[in-house]
């Protein structure tokens, strides 16, 4: 695309967004932000590099940043210039009733959009791709599935991941011994001390959880990927006002190229 074309399409982006709240009467997110002053993101602790805490226990990565993105865009479209920002600790487990029941207003995490889920919630346009992919150590040289037959292994509790592998051990007739631990970092755990040869998770969060370990080297990913999955934001279930905000918000970063500099 030119830079007059990308120009044109950044400015219809903001124009449609400047109309998404005006244009109609607040209802659902909107209209109780407007009404508290505030809105509750919900952030993850070790979702590393989409949602997760630094040094300083403050929440940080591309999908919180993505968040604040569209928490700029309602402070301005709501004409809330103290909008207060909360965050909400979620994990794997609790993310998806903390958006149900109205505690969270947005996730701000590593959530796969996929049709069982959204017969709960709703989600953003797609954020990032993915695939299941699994990590052990570099050492016990497994590479494949088959390379996993007979053997113990991690998924985290609350995650599509887990369904999946379950799935992938009964079709395969692995005989897997497939345990849960209660977030990533308890999974990589087993891994490191030998009570599971593989955690199976997202390829990008592996990577992560890997390059943030204390000896990197140690690991290595398996070469087969298992899925391909479509990350998005996570919101409540037929929102539609809070939506074209949240999606305005995204289109303008992709459109605008800003997403480069996010990323």
């Amino acid at each position: 695309m030119n830079t007059s074309a990308t120009r044109i399409g950044v400015g219809l982006a903001a124009l449609a967004l400047a109309g998404v709240v005006s244009a109609q009467e607040l209802t659902g997110v909107l209209k109780r932000v407007k009404e508290s002053g505030e809105i509750t993101i919900g952030v993850r602790d070790a979702s590393i590099t989409f949602s997760y805490l630094d040094d300083k226990q403050q929440a940080v990565g591309y999908s919180v940043d993505l968040c604040l993105a569209v928490v700029a865009d309602v402070k301005s479209q709501l004409k809330l210039p103290d909008l207060k920002v909360v965050y909400n600790p979620v994990t794997s487990a609790t993310r998806i009733p903390l958006i149900a029941n109205g505690t969270v207003q947005i996730e701000c995490g590593s959530t796969v959009n996929n049709v069982e889920r959204r017969q709960q919630v709703g989600f953003s346009v797609t954020t990032f791709i993915v695939s299941t992919k699994f990590v052990g150590k570099r050492a016990s040289n497994l590479k494949t599935l088959n390379d996993l037959k007979g053997k113990t292994v991690v998924c985290t509790a609350g995650t599509n991941t887990l369904a999946r592998v379950n799935e992938l051990n009964q079709k395969n007739a692995l005989g897997m011994t497939i345990l849960t631990g209660k977030d990533h970092a308890e999974s990589f755990l087993m891994v490191q001390t030998d009570r599971a040869a593989a955690f199976f998770e997202d390829d990008i969060l592996l990577a992560g959880i890997v390059a943030n370990s204390q000896r990197p080297d140690d690991y290595a990913i398996g070469t087969e990927a298992y899925s391909i999955d479509p990350y998005a934001l996570m919101l409540p279930r037929g929102d539609d006002a809070f939506k074209r905000v949240v999606d305005a918000t995204l289109t303008r970063l992709y459109r605008s190229g800003d997403i480069q500099r996010v990323y």
